[in-house]
């Protein structure tokens, strides 16, 4: 299942996949795998505001030792629920702290997102990559 994904292993399933073509098919199946998001949190203050697609996007305080964020969202557009795979297995299971210091650019550079996504992609992309940290960094305010 996706969310049980780390970066490295999404690494490592990239780096055996021949091209493009087959990474996004890659992706999608990755989409496919997502948790469903309760119909209740398909609103307004979930909405990520700056993407193509309609995303929602919520976050949950774990009680672990340290305190970690888990991330549950959804899209109506099936390769953009495989990027948010690829995001809750970037940033799931980290510390607020940990989530705000990630190098999101070298990371998507390194699966080869910067390269073939189209412009309105990357750019949607990038505003999950702003709701997560804006996230964090609340998630961070209310433990402290």
């Amino acid at each position: 299942m996706a969310v049980d994904l780390t970066i490295d292993e999404l690494y490592e399933e990239f780096e055996d996949l021949a091209d493009w073509d087959e990474r996004c098919d890659y992706l999608i199946d990755l989409g496919f795998n997502l948790p469903p998001l309760p119909d209740e949190a398909k609103n307004e203050a979930n909405k990520v505001h700056g993407c193509q697609s309609n995303v929602w996007l919520v976050a949950e305080m774990k009680p672990t030792q340290p305190p970690t964020l888990e991330f549950i969202a959804n899209s109506d557009a099936i390769i953009v629920n495989g990027l948010i795979a690829v995001l809750v297995a970037l940033f799931g299971r980290q510390t607020p702290e940990q989530i705000v210091k990630i190098d999101t650019q070298e990371v998507f550079a390194r699966l080869g997102l910067e390269r073939h996504l189209s412009p309105q992609r990357r750019n949607g992309l990038y505003s999950m990559v702003d709701r997560v940290r804006q996230l964090a960094v609340e998630a961070a305010a209310r433990a402290s």
